[in-house]
C-alpha cells in the first residue's frame, strides 16, 4: 500500500511561482515514459492543480477500491510506432529552405522508417486534488492542517501499480505541504532495508534564468539541505525562445542563471528548457507540434505544399491510423506519441537521460 510499488521518488521543487513546475514534471514524465520506464505523477499543488490540464485527463476521475485510491491512468505500456519525417521522404519537392536545419524533430536515421522498430514506451499514471473537485474553476481554501492531512494521504492511501519512478510535483515555496512532505517522506524512506532508504531519490529543483527568480530559488535549495533532502539537480526553464516558424532559438528571458546557481550550491546542472509555443498547443488542444509546415503531417490538411502531385500524395499515409508501423504526424492520439514531435522532447532526452544516470547509478547527490 503507499509506496511499496514505487522503486524511486523525485521531488520537483522551486521556492518561485510561475516557474514551470507542473510543465517540466510533465515533460519529464513523458520522457521518462518515452525512455521505457514506469511513471506516477502526485500533484500536490493542492490550491493550483495543473497536472490533471496538462495531461489531458480533466475529465477523469479517482475511484475507490478496497484500501484506497486507484490513480489515473494516462496512458498503458505500449510499442509505438516511429515517426516520419516528411522534410526527408520530400526532400527533392519540399526544400526545408534558409534554416532548415534548425528544424526540430521527428528524425530519422536514413533507414526505411518501415523498417525501424516499435519504440517501448512505459506506462503513466497520475492522481491530483484536480481530480476531486467538482469543477475547473472550484477554489480550495483550507488552512496549514487539512493541507497537512491531504499530503499525508496522497503519500498513504494511494494504490500506485509497480512504478520505476513516482514524481511528486509540489507547489511554490516552503510552506505546510513541503513540510508534510518531507516529514512524511523521509520517515517512509528511513527504513534499514537499503531498497526503503534508497527511495526517496532526491529533487529536481526548477528555476528561470532572471535574477529575481533565482535568489527566491536559493531558498527552495537551503530547505533541502535543512531536511536532509538531496539536490539531483537544477532545470532552468524558459531558457529562451524557440520560434514556431523555424525552429531556431534565441534568448528571450536571459540564460544561464539557474547554471550559475547550481555551481554555487555544487549540484548539477541539468539543462536549459527554451519556450516553446507548440508545446503549449499540444497541451491545450491536442495540436501535434508542426514547426514551419514543412516538417509534421496535420490530420486535416490537403497538401504538404501547394506543388504536391498524386505520387507525393501516396508516399504519405492520410488517415488517423498507421500503416507500415509509421506514425504520419495526425492530431488523433495519445499525448506521449505527440510529444516526440515536439522540438523539447530533444531537449528532455538529455535532462532525462542525466535524472536516469543519477537516480539508477546510485551516483551520490548533493544534500
Amino acid at each position: 500500500m503507499g509506496l511499496d510499488n514505487v522503486k524511486h521518488i523525485v521531488l520537483i521543487l522551486s521556492g518561485k511561482g510561475g516557474v514551470g513546475k507542473s510543465s517540466v514534471t510533465t515533460q519529464l514524465a513523458l520522457s521518462l515514459s518515452l525512455a521505457g520506464r514506469s511513471v506516477g505523477i502526485l500533484d500536490i499543488d493542492l490550491t493550483g492543480p495543473s497536472i490533471p490540464r496538462l495531461l489531458g485527463i480533466e475529465n477523469a476521475k479517482i475511484k475507490q477500491a478496497p484500501g484506497g485510491w486507484l490513480p489515473v491512468q494516462v496512458h498503458p505500456s505500449q510499442l509505438l510506432s516511429p515517426l516520419v519525417d516528411l522534410s526527408q521522404l520530400k526532400a527533392e519537392e519540399t526544400p526545408l529552405g534558409e534554416g532548415g536545419k534548425d528544424y526540430p524533430p521527428p528524425r530519422t536515421d536514413g533507414a526505411d522508417p518501415a523498417s525501424r522498430p516499435l519504440r517501448p514506451v512505459g506506462a503513466l499514471y497520475a492522481i491530483s486534488l484536480g481530480l476531486l473537485l467538482p469543477s475547473r474553476s472550484s477554489a480550495v481554501v483550507w488552512r496549514g492542517p487539512k493541507k497537512t492531512a491531504m499530503v499525508r494521504q496522497f503519500l498513504t492511501d494511494v494504490l500506485w501499480p509497480p512504478l520505476d519512478y513516482l514524481l511528486v510535483d509540489t507547489p511554490p515555496g516552503t510552506s505546510d505541504e513541503h513540510i508534510s512532505l518531507a516529514e512524511t517522506l523521509l520517515q517512509q524512506t528511513s527504513s534499514p532495508n537499503p531498497q526503503a532508504s534508497s527511495q526517496l531519490a532526491g529533487a529536481v529543483v526548477v528555476t528561470t534564468p532572471q535574477a529575481v527568480a533565482v535568489s527566491d530559488v536559493r531558498k527552495e535549495l537551503s530547505f533541502c539541505r535543512k531536511v536532509g533532502i538531496g539536490v539531483l539537480g537544477v532545470v532552468e526553464n524558459m531558457s529562451g525562445y524557440v520560434c514556431e516558424c523555424c525552429g531556431k532559438e534565441t534568448n528571450l528571458f536571459g540564460k544561464g542563471g539557474g547554471e550559475v546557481m547550481a555551481r554555487e550550491f555544487e549540484v548539477n546542472f541539468l539543462g536549459g528548457v527554451p519556450v516553446d509555443g507548440q508545446w503549449g498547443s499540444l497541451v491545450e488542444e491536442g495540436k501535434r507540434p508542426s514547426y514551419g509546415g514543412d516538417v509534421v503531417k496535420d490530420d486535416g490538411d490537403d497538401d504538404v505544399d501547394d506543388d504536391n502531385d498524386d505520387d507525393d500524395e501516396d508516399m504519405v499515409n492520410r488517415d488517423d491510423t498507421t500503416e507500415n508501423n509509421v506514425s504520419v504526424g495526425t492530431d488523433v492520439g495519445l499525448l506521449v506519441d505527440k510529444y516526440r514531435s515536439c522540438s523539447l522532447c530533444v531537449t528532455f532526452e538529455g535532462v532525462t537521460s542525466q535524472l536516469i544516470g543519477l537516480v539508477e547509478s546510485n551516483h551520490p547527490i548533493g544534500s
